[in-house]
């Protein structure tokens, strides 16, 4: 006689303990800026600028916090209380899509400046992109943009500076400000802002470990059109 007993069709107590559990994915994780992301806010706030809607003093905060920020999250309040608000961006649009929204427009793509026990300099007439990043090891780089044909408004330098020294002049009619950090080193920018709201606008960032990274305007030195 068969005696075997019947299995239980429902899960012990014991055995729901036992059993793995899926962790859902978070509904929304933060998307990544992109460089297009920052520059499509960075006009933005150039516009405000020049209706008036913000002082310098607020642009150049604005600015800075939209060359640091990292996340579309980060960009978008601040531009939250202007006209063009982040929904009606061609960027918000794209992602909101799945698109990678620096797919939506065209950029220039970014010139790198490399010194490593050497040197490296741009001076003279050259036409500077809207980013340069600039990487020093025991060497040392000039960028000289007294000269410099200006085809987009916003310009962002990112310098790291290792053992070695960046020096950066700018036109005195042109708007500079940055932010970066110096270890066991310098790292100073003298920001000036132009009278014209128009007038590109350099932002410098990056770090400085053991050397040193100046950003300065060149006195009697101003940039006479904004292309060419």
């Amino acid at each position: 006689m068969d005696e075997r007993q019947p299995v239980p069709l429902t899960k012990s107590p014991s055995d729901s303990a036992s059993a793995p559990v899926a962790h859902a994915a978070p509904a929304h994780a933060p998307l990544r800026a992109s460089d297009a992301d920052r520059d499509r806010i960075a006009d933005i706030l150039r516009e405000a600028l020049a209706e008036g809607r913000l002082d310098p003093e607020e642009h150049a905060e604005r600015i800075d916090a939209v060359y640091r920020a990292k996340t579309l999250g980060e960009l978008e309040p601040l531009i939250r209380d202007l006209p063009a608000a982040p929904g009606r961006g061609a960027g918000a649009d794209a992602a909101r899509a799945g698109e990678d929204p620096s797919r939506s427009r065209t950029s220039p793509a970014a010139e790198n400046m490399v010194a490593i026990f050497g040197g490296a300099s741009r001076k003279g007439r050259w036409r500077i992109r809207r980013r340069t990043n600039v990487l020093v090891v025991f060497g040392g780089a000039e960028i000289d943009l007294t000269e410099a044909v200006f085809e987009q408004r916003d310009i962002e330098i990112r310098v790291s500076a290792i053992f070695g020294g960046v020096e950066i002049k700018v036109p005195e009619n042109v708007t500079l400000h940055g932010s970066g950090a110096g270890i066991f080193g310098g790292f100073d920018v003298t920001p000036c802002q132009a009278d014209d709201p128009e007038a590109p606008v350099v932002h410098v960032g990056g770090f400085a470990l053991f050397g040193g990274v100046e950003a300065r305007p060149k006195r009697g030195k101003r940039v006479k059109n904004l292309r060419s």
